[in-house]
């Protein structure tokens, strides 16, 4: 009995040790899952606070590319507007310019009429005066046939009408006589005005085309590119290369403009080269220019070269070859002056062997004859003193020097060689289509002119000679008359000047003539 209770309890107490052991390793399982699931919790917890802050982060660097974004095109456009508002500016300067000139003209023309008035109102003023002396002088007439007595009344009238056709003969002529002065006076006025404006308006057009060049760009945004920041660009260019730089309205185009055509041609192959190259900084823009500013002096050295080989001229000084070669980028009335130069002096070397004089001579002088051209921009004097005096510097012979000095009789020319030099030149320049005018239209001219005579009844012929300066026209004598000659030779000349354009004056000659034909048989 004993045992069992001692079994028992041992057992009891088993069992309370056990549910006690039981509890407390439950207790551990259980706060040891409690401690994973809180550990977890806060890595949980710490992710998310880091994945949100890589979020914000992302979001501020996303905000701020969305923001530099949106400067650059609020910078591009207000470049764009500034650069429309500077084309603008232009515009309305040129604008401006216009209308001051336009204006100034109006003023002009204003002050001219109000002079023409004024002179109107003293002729006007000079009649009235003449009318009232002649009537003074008829009413003194009558008076005095009035107390003459004695002769009949058809004696006074026949000397009434006789004093008074004298007086009025004389009265005339005076008046004729001052209007034909005040005719001449006008009319050299006008020939003055005309002469001005044909001059004014024939230089702007030879200014337009030959003082400026044009770039051809790729594309608009170009334009940009070249005037660069805040027009650094176009101010470097500007500078190194002495010629304005025009960015208008004109569709993929840039306009360079500057009297010196070497300049010129530097800045267009520059500017040509740095497109190309699509580097446009002020750096760069000096150096493409100093290169190319070389590589012009070479090529204007060897143009200069190749025209003294090819005329056979040698020993001429360096510098004179190379003032030769900035001939090739200089032109006097739409002529090259260096192309001029070589056909001067090949035409010279024709004639000096015609004459049996030193044929090399003569073209060193038709080559030089214009030497002066090449610098006449940067010295003050006519260009065949200017050519005289560089002749002079660089050693050549007097004959040449004073040939060179007289081609324009600045001095009076006093050897053949001189005489020569005249003669060519002239020739070179007066040619069909040297200068003004091109070979068709001068073509056109001629056969103009010669349909305008032929239009005219009784005319049998007609030939424009003398490179279009004459007209001679062939009349039938049976029908046309010596007084009805001169009206055609009149008529002729005025509807050429009423319907073609033409330099200088044509002479329009008239024959008439009479033939008797028989035949032996």
């Amino acid at each position: 009995m004993m045992t069992w209770l001692t079994l028992s309890g041992v057992l009891l107490a088993g069992l309370i040790l056990g549910l006690l052991t039981g509890f407390w390793g439950r207790k551990r399982i259980v706060e040891k899952q409690y401690d994973s699931i809180r550990n977890y919790s806060k890595k949980i917890i710490n992710e998310a606070h880091k994945r949100a802050k890589a979020l914000k982060k992302e979001a501020a660097i996303r905000a701020k590319d969305i923001v530099f974004q949106m400067k650059l095109e609020v910078e591009k456009e207000a470049k764009e507007k500034k650069e429309q508002l500077l084309a603008q500016e232009r515009r309305l300067f040129h604008k401006e310019e216009s209308l001051d000139k336009k204006i100034e003209q109006y003023e002009q023309k204003e002050k001219k009429l109000l002079k023409r008035e004024k002179d109107f109102e003293v002729v006007e003023e000079d009649l009235e005066l003449k009318k009232k002396q002649l009537e003074e002088l008829l009413a003194a007439q009558r008076k005095e046939l009035e107390r003459v007595a004695g002769i009949s009344s058809e004696e006074a009238k026949s000397l009434l009408m006789n004093s008074m056709e004298e007086e009025a003969k004389h009265d005339s002529a005076k008046i004729i006589r001052r209007i034909e002065s005040e005719a001449r006076e006008s009319a050299q006025r006008k020939a003055e005005e005309i002469l001005a404006l044909a001059v004014k308006r024939y230089a702007g057009d030879y200014v337009a085309e030959k003082t400026v060049s044009v770039v051809t760009l790729p594309n608009e945004e170009m334009k940009g590119r070249i005037i660069g920041r805040e027009g650094r660009n176009i101010r470097a260019i500007e500078a190194a290369t002495g010629i304005d730089l025009i960015i208008d309205d004109t569709p993929e185009a840039v306009i360079l403009s500057g009297f010196n055509p070497v300049r010129r041609e530097v800045a267009k192959i520059a500017l040509e080269r740095l497109i190309e190259d699509g580097r446009i900084h002020p750096a760069r823009i000096e150096e493409i220019v100093e290169k190319v500013s070389k590589e012009i002096e070479i090529s204007i050295k060897e143009a200069g070269e190749q025209a003294a080989f090819d005329l056979g001229v040698h020993g001429i000084d360096q510098e004179l070859i190379k003032l030769v070669g900035r001939l090739k980028y200089r032109s006097s009335f739409a002529q090259n002056v260096l192309q001029h130069s070589r056909e001067v002096a090949f035409i010279c070397g024709v004639m000096a062997s015609e004459l049996g004089i030193n044929v090399k001579q003569a073209r060193r002088a038709g080559l030089l004859h214009d030497i002066g051209k090449a610098v006449d921009h940067e010295v003050e004097g006519p260009h065949a003193i200017i050519g005289a005096e560089l002749a002079k510097k660089y050693g050549e012979s007097i004959q040449v020097i004073h040939a060179i000095a007289a081609h324009h009789e600045e001095v009076s020319p006093d050897s053949v060689l001189a005489v020569l030099v005249q003669a060519a030149d002239t020739l070179s320049g007066a040619r069909p289509g040297a200068r003004q005018e091109m070979l068709e239209s001068y073509v056109k001219r001629l056969n103009d002119l010669e349909k305008i005579a032929t239009s005219f009844e009784g005319v049998s012929k007609s030939y424009a000679i003398q490179a279009g300066r004459e007209i001679r026209i062939m009349v039938e004598g049976k029908i046309v008359d010596d007084d009805h000659a001169f009206v055609i030779c009149r008529d002729v000349a005025k509807k050429i000047e009423k319907e073609l354009t033409y330099p200088g004056q044509i002479k329009v000659t008239v024959i008439r003539e009479i033939r008797a034909v028989d035949f032996a048989k």
